[in-house]
């Protein structure tokens, strides 16, 4: 599922680099949310299924070679911790969700091996069966919360919800010298990285065009400040 994840980011941001087209204006970048919002699906299937798993072992606990889950756990959390250092280094995991969705898949398997390792010397030390299902239980749950939040933001997205901080740039647009009201607010997310503005600003019509150029322009340089990328504004 790591490998899977990984691989469906990386072709989620090629696919985003595609130059925009008359058909689509805004080019291809959304895929990079639709591969996060599968990543964050994938995350929930999985957590469900280490619990459903998990379950049926606290009462008839399998046979486990403790020492071979031990080696190769230690293995897989070595590689792990590479593999989120690197992403860590090299990518926004934060507020881009494409990256975070990969990222997320790569902690989870880490909490897993971290899980299993701590299982392992416990059924070896001594011989608790239940620790096995228990390390499970409690990693899908962290691993269930991510894949959660991850889903929540991309959702958001897809459906056009605005973002935090429209209420503070249509006070920061009304405070403006000349400017009487603004109607017709429209904010939305493109994807990660990129948000678009479209609104309607009533002005004194005492004031020149050039006087209105200005004012334009001040305000998508605190669109820019406001993180609104692209902005479309009828004066």
């Amino acid at each position: 599922s790591d490998s899977i994840s990984l691989g469906l980011a990386l072709v989620a941001f090629i696919i985003a680099e595609k130059a925009a087209t008359a058909a689509k204006t805004y080019g291809y970048k959304r895929t990079e949310i639709l591969a996060s919002t599968v990543n964050g699906i994938t995350l929930i299937v999985i957590a469900g299924y280490i619990i459903y798993e998990a379950i049926g072992r606290f009462t008839n606990p399998p046979e486990v070679a403790t020492f071979g889950m031990l080696i190769i756990s230690s293995i897989g959390l070595f590689v792990n911790i590479v593999v989120a250092w690197m992403m860590m280094r090299g990518a926004d995991t934060k507020d881009n969700l494409n990256m975070r969705g990969a990222y997320l898949h790569v902690l989870s398997d880490m909490l897993g091996s971290v899980g299993a390792i701590a299982a392992a010397l416990l059924m070896i030390g001594f011989g608790w069966q239940w620790a096995d299902p228990l390390a499970s239980v409690i990693v899908a749950i962290l691993v269930f919360r991510s894949g959660v939040s991850l889903t929540k933001s991309s959702v958001h997205i897809l459906m056009e919800n605005t973002p935090k901080n429209v209420e503070a740039i249509v006070q920061m647009i009304k405070a403006k010298e000349g400017v009487y009201d603004v109607a017709d607010v429209h904010v939305w997310t493109v994807t990660s990285g990129l948000n678009a503005f479209t609104c309607r600003i009533a002005v004194d019509g005492q004031m020149r065009v050039s006087e209105t150029n200005a004012l334009l322009h001040d305000i998508e340089h605190e669109l820019l400040h406001a993180n609104i990328q692209h902005s479309t504004i009828q004066l």
